[in-house]
C-alpha cells in the first residue's frame, strides 16, 4: 500500500466515523465513492488561489470578456436545468414542503439525488469564479465570505450526497439556482456594453441571497418542529452553517452600502466644491470685466 492509499484510507475513515454508514444508493456515482478528490481538489483551489495572486502581481490582468461571458450563460443554463428538474421530480414524488423523510418516494428519491449531484458538481465548476478573478487582478473582491462559500459549499455537498442525497435536502438547492439563474445571468448581460443600462437589478442579487437564507433555515428549522425521520444532526448543522453565511452576507451588504454611502458623499462634496471655485471664478472675472469697462 503506498502513502496516497493510506491517506486515502484514513480520511475516509475519519468522515465515516463522523457521520456514520454512506447511503448505498449514491455508490458508484463520480467523486463520492471516496472524499479525497473533493479534499484534494479544494486544497488546490486554495493554493491556486494564494499562488495565482503571487504570480499575477506582476503580470498584466487578463480580459477574459468572452470566456466570462461563454461561462456565466453556461452556468445560468445549468441552474434554469437544475431548477426545473428539481421542481419537477419533487413534485411527481409527491414530497412534502415542510419535511420529506430520505425513502419515502422509492425510485423517485434516485431522480432528486441524481439533480443534487449536478448542484454539487456545480459547485467545483465554481471554483472557477475564483480563477477568473485572480487572472483579472480583481483581488479586492477576494474576500473571505468569498472564499469560505466557494470552499465549503462543495465540501458540505460531498456529505450530503452520501448521507442524505434526497428528501428534505432539496429545498435548498432549488432556492439557490434560483437565485444563481439571477446572478449569473446578470454577469454574463455585465459583460455586454450595451445591455448596462438595463442591470438596474444588480443590487437586489444580495438581497435575494439573505432571502434564500432565511426561507432555508425556516425551512430548516420546521424539520425540528414536526420531525419525519430525517437526521436531527444533519438539521442542526444546516441552520448553524446557514446562519454563519447570514451573518456574514448581512457584513457584506452593510459595508458595501457604507462604502457607496461615502463614495456619495465624497462626490457630492467634490461637486460642491467645483461649483464653488467656479462661482468665485466667474465671480473674479465679472469684477475684472465690470472694473476694464469702467476704466
Amino acid at each position: 500500500m503506498n502513502h496516497f492509499e493510506k491517506f486515502d484510507r484514513l480520511l475516509n475513515y475519519i468522515v465515516d466515523s463522523l457521520f456514520g454508514e454512506r447511503d448505498t444508493r449514491v455508490r458508484g456515482w463520480l467523486l463520492l465513492d471516496s472524499y479525497t478528490p473533493t479534499f484534494l481538489l479544494t486544497i488546490t483551489y486554495l493554493l491556486t488561489i494564494y499562488l495565482g495572486t503571487k504570480y499575477m502581481n506582476n503580470r498584466p490582468a487578463y480580459s477574459l470578456k468572452n470566456v466570462l461571458r461563454l461561462y456565466n450563460f453556461s452556468i445560468t443554463v445549468l441552474s434554469f436545468y437544475m431548477l426545473v428538474e428539481l421542481i419537477s421530480s419533487v413534485w411527481s414524488a409527491g414530497y412534502r414542503l415542510q419535511c420529506q423523510g430520505l425513502y419515502d418516494a422509492g425510485e423517485a428519491d434516485i431522480r432528486v439525488a441524481k439533480v443534487l449531484w449536478w448542484y454539487y458538481f456545480s459547485k467545483l465548476i465554481e471554483f472557477l469564479d475564483t480563477i477568473f478573478i485572480v487572472l483579472r487582478k480583481k483581488n479586492s473582491q477576494i474576500s473571505f465570505l468569498h472564499v469560505y462559500h466557494h470552499a465549503s459549499m462543495f465540501n458540505i455537498w460531498w456529505c450530503v450526497l452520501n448521507w442524505i442525497p434526497c428528501g428534505q435536502s432539496f429545498f435548498g438547492p432549488m432556492l439557490n439556482s434560483f437565485i444563481h439563474i439571477l446572478m449569473y445571468s446578470y454577469y454574463g448581460l455585465s459583460t455586454i456594453p450595451s445591455m448596462h443600462n438595463y442591470l438596474w437589478w444588480k443590487r437586489y442579487l444580495t438581497q435575494g441571497q439573505l432571502v434564500q437564507f432565511a426561507l432555508t433555515i425556516t425551512h430548516t428549522v420546521s424539520a425540528w418542529v414536526v420531525p419525519c425521520g430525517y437526521p436531527l444532526g444533519c438539521l442542526k448543522f444546516q441552520t448553524f452553517y446557514m446562519c454563519t453565511l447570514v451573518v456574514l452576507f448581512v457584513n457584506f451588504y452593510m459595508q458595501t452600502y457604507k462604502k457607496r454611502r461615502l463614495e456619495g458623499g465624497r462626490m457630492a462634496k467634490v461637486g460642491e466644491l467645483k461649483n464653488n471655485h467656479l462661482n468665485g471664478l466667474s465671480s473674479s472675472l465679472n469684477g475684472v470685466y465690470s472694473k476694464s469697462k469702467l476704466q
